[in-house]
């Protein structure tokens, strides 16, 4: 091997590393390299040598490291060389109207790998290729990337960030020219264009030239003053929100949603909500909480509720370190803290959206031109108000790159899109953010927040009017860690063969009787005529739902992400019922019968969700 590097003796892991000294101009990740092949470290050069990073609908995500599995300068610059050459292939005019790319806070010293480092790569790649590039000189949320898409007409964004994964780890997501992410085949194909264009260009390393080029601009002042413009047109309570005594305290846990935030409240007429110092700015180490991830609950928020304690704050906004989701919790009369779940916050704005558009909406036709959307794991919630106030309610697979691409078939159809969400605390009220975005959120929840409080209601109380008016819908969501791929496979197959009968499935489930499945891994959905499901499946994720005789539906599946096997379940009742003590003890036996029967944690070795 060159530099005098001794072989391994596995000729396809040498001849990665071989290839990897070649192609790495990067000091850092080139030397821990080298370290690892003078010292023999065979686990950790097959760690980071045997398989590269797969490049799927969520882009990509991995650990900042060396090597061809982890985020670095090097698979960043192939990734987009792959990425330029699909898009010229896809876009005629790819060099008159270019691509935006955005980054986060994130950083691994070790590696010299960044989000913003990675970002001027990918610039650097776009501008030898004579793309103009629209690249943010500042952190930004997430949802400034589809939004500058669509406001600027441009064919594709990317955006470096990890969202709410632990530290070391980056990410690099791709939006379409519609605004939305990728789905399928654009992931294949961008795959396949990354490996036919391993070796790195000319002028791909150059980033001080590109950083200098009349090809690059700077969306920032303009993105920042049209995005606030945009989402005002949420805003209906002006006079109550100038007048609102409610005190919101809000955290963007080490991210970069704090001065956006602040942004938005201001766009509304809001007083600026108190942030929590201590993670307020942006802190690649996330010093002060074990997982950055809002949905992890009151861990993540023991400090934000300290600041609300401090200053009479009644409710606390939390958003992931992107800023494209938002958490919500709420001090109830008992003193203690309630935090939402994604399916409850769900609930809350999508009644806020319809009350807001009912007030402003006279015709009573105009109805049946709105739609609403939700993931097919999340609250079937909106299913019930649809069914009763008469607008559209549609669900899709699980993730908002489906949402997104739904929602733009729907507005080119001339159709209104008033609100889509996923229990994993994404929303999408605005839809100039074809994508979740917890900066609008922040916003519109303040202003509910505000008006129910001139109605003395709290956002508890509003929650418990819903599920009267229209049925109650208790979920209860969680997750196992599986780190072996196997055992997965087999769960789910032996849930496909159950009791060793070919293609059949379980018809109970200790004492509750399953009315109904639907596998999105193979398409069969025993509730269609023809036994095939009409959401897309895919046969590269687990995914089945089991539908109960006691209108419970539990949903398990893989994470694209994530060593995870998750499980999603809802008890709809019908309106009228309103015994919640028995609802809930009725959710649990049904839980508690799905791991022992479907999960089977002992058998399988399952690390349940940490507490």
């Amino acid at each position: 091997m060159e530099d005098g590097l001794k072989p391994t003796g596995d000729t396809k892991l040498d001849q990665a590393i071989r290839q990897w000294l070649q192609y790495d101009r990067n000091p850092k990740t080139k030397s821990l390299v080298q370290d690892m092949v003078k010292d023999g470290s065979m686990e950790a050069l097959k760690k980071c040598f045997s398989s590269r990073m797969e490049f799927g609908t969520a882009g990509l995500r991995a650990a900042m490291g060396p090597g061809i599995s982890c985020m670095n300068d090097l698979t960043i610059i192939q990734t987009t060389q792959g990425f330029c050459r699909y898009l010229e292939q896809s876009f005629g005019n790819l060099k008159e109207r270019g691509v935006v790319i955005g980054y986060d806070a994130r950083a691994h010293p070790t590696s010299g790998g960044s989000s913003k480092r990675f970002a001027f790569l990918a610039a650097a790649v776009f501008i030898s290729r004579g793309v103009p590039v629209h690249l943010f000189s500042e952190i930004t949320p997430t949802p400034f990337v589809p939004f500058t898409v669509s406001h600027l007409g441009l064919c594709a964004g990317i955006m470096v960030t990890a969202s709410h994964n632990p530290k070391q780890d980056n990410g690099y997501k791709v939006y379409w020219e519609n605004g939305a992410q990728i789905v399928s085949p654009h992931d294949s194909g961008i795959s396949k264009a990354i490996e036919e264009n391993l070796e790195p260009w000319p002028a791909s390393w150059n980033t001080e030239e590109a950083l200098k080029a009349a090809l690059l601009k700077d969306p920032f002042q303009d993105v920042n003053t049209q995005y606030f413009q945009a989402i005002q047109k949420h805003c209906h309570h002006r006079e109550i929100n100038k007048k609102s005594e409610v005190k919101i305290v809000h955290t963007s846990v080490h991210g970069v949603g704090h001065t956006f935030v602040q942004s938005a409240f201001k766009a509304f007429d809001l007083h600026p909500p108190y942030p929590v110092e201590e993670q307020k700015d942006p802190d690649p180490e996330f010093p002060t909480v074990k997982y950055p991830n809002p949905e992890e609950g009151k861990g993540v928020l023991t400090l934000s509720f300290a600041l609300a304690e401090r200053e009479g704050a009644s409710v606390v906004l939390a958003n992931d370190p992107d800023a494209d989701r938002l958490a919500i919790a709420e001090k109830q009369e008992s003193g203690q803290w309630r935090v939402f779940s994604g399916n409850e916050l769900g609930a809350l704005l999508g009644w806020w959206m319809f009350h807001c558009w009912s007030e402003q909406n006279s015709d009573a036709a105009a109805v049946k031109n709105l739609y609403m959307l939700a993931s097919t794991v999340s609250s079937k919630i909106l299913r019930a108000v649809a069914l009763k106030e008469g607008f559209h309610f549609e669900e899709t697979l699980t993730g908002f790159k489906w949402m997104g691409n739904r929602a733009k078939d729907l507005l080119d159809q001339g159709k209104s899109v008033l609100f889509a969400f996923e229990e994993a605390i994404g929303y999408m009220c605005c839809n100039s953010v074809l994508d979740k975005d917890g900066v609008s959120a922040a916003a519109i929840a303040g202003e509910m927040i505000s008006y129910l409080a001139t109605k003395n209601k709290s956002l508890s109380q509003q929650l418990t009017t819903i599920f009267e008016e229209y049925g109650y819908h208790i979920s209860k969501n969680s997750y196992f860690i599986c780190h072996d791929q196997e055992v997965i496979r087999s769960l789910f197959e032996r849930l496909r063969n159950f009791g060793g009968k070919k293609d059949s499935y379980p018809s109970e489930c200790g004492r509750f009787s399953v009315s109904a499945v639907r596998d999105l891994t193979t398409g069969y959905d025993s509730n269609q005529p023809d036994k095939k499901a009409i959401l897309p499946s895919s046969s590269s994720s687990q995914m089945i739902t089991f539908t109960f005789a006691n209108s419970g539906v539990a949903t398990m599946r893989t994470s694209g992400t994530e060593p995870k096997i998750k499980y999603y379940t809802e008890l709809c009742a019908a309106p009228g019922n309103s015994d919640v003590t028995h609802l809930k003890k009725e959710l649990d036996d049904l839980v508690d019968a799905i791991v022992e029967n479907f999960f089977e944690p002992v058998k399988n070795k399952l690390q349940p969700k940490p507490e």
